[in-house]
């Protein structure tokens, strides 16, 4: 797939193996790998980042290289039922973390053409993100501006 605001293709990787079921050597209880989730997630964890948690650190010294092969469902899943989740999606909150981080560069160094250019794209990916988060895991009236923006992540 091609990228979004330049003209070079993607680089394309590697897929996982195919699994119907966790591996044998990963026997972890679903119910333990969910309280783990949630703990993590109160701990201020990003659902990626949990992810990477139990893969590296697993769950009572057991690894777990698949939460949804595990328990079958997502983080993001179990973060819901949990009523654990952020008020803003974790893909628009970095968006807008490098969005506030490009602007505060901006007024500090106006000439920088490069990354005005990459501000113009990061915001464009913002605008495009809420609007299909509007109305689902957005308000309807939200709109991306820098200082909801900076607030939202203060």
């Amino acid at each position: 797939m091609a990228r979004m605001h330049s003209r070079r293709r993607g680089s394309s990787g590697s897929d996982r193996p195919t699994a119907d079921e966790p591996p044998e050597w990963s026997d972890v209880d679903a119910e333990a790998i969910e309280s783990r989730i949630v703990e993590l997630a109160d701990a201020g964890h990003e659902p990626s980042q949990i992810g990477l948690k139990l893969r590296d650190e697993g769950v009572d010294g057991v690894a777990v290289p698949d939460v949804k092969l595990a328990t079958g469902k997502k983080v993001t899943e179990i973060l819901e039922e949990h009523d654990a989740t952020a008020d803003v999606p974790e893909d628009l909150r970095s968006l807008l973390t490098r969005a506030v981080r490009l602007h505060e560069h901006m007024e500090a160094n106006p000439g920088d053409a490069q990354n005005k250019r990459a501000l113009q794209n990061t915001e464009s990916k913002i605008r495009r993100l809420v609007n299909y988060y509007r109305g689902d895991k957005l308000d309807e009236e939200f709109a991306y501006s820098y200082e909801t923006a900076r607030d939202l992540l203060e």
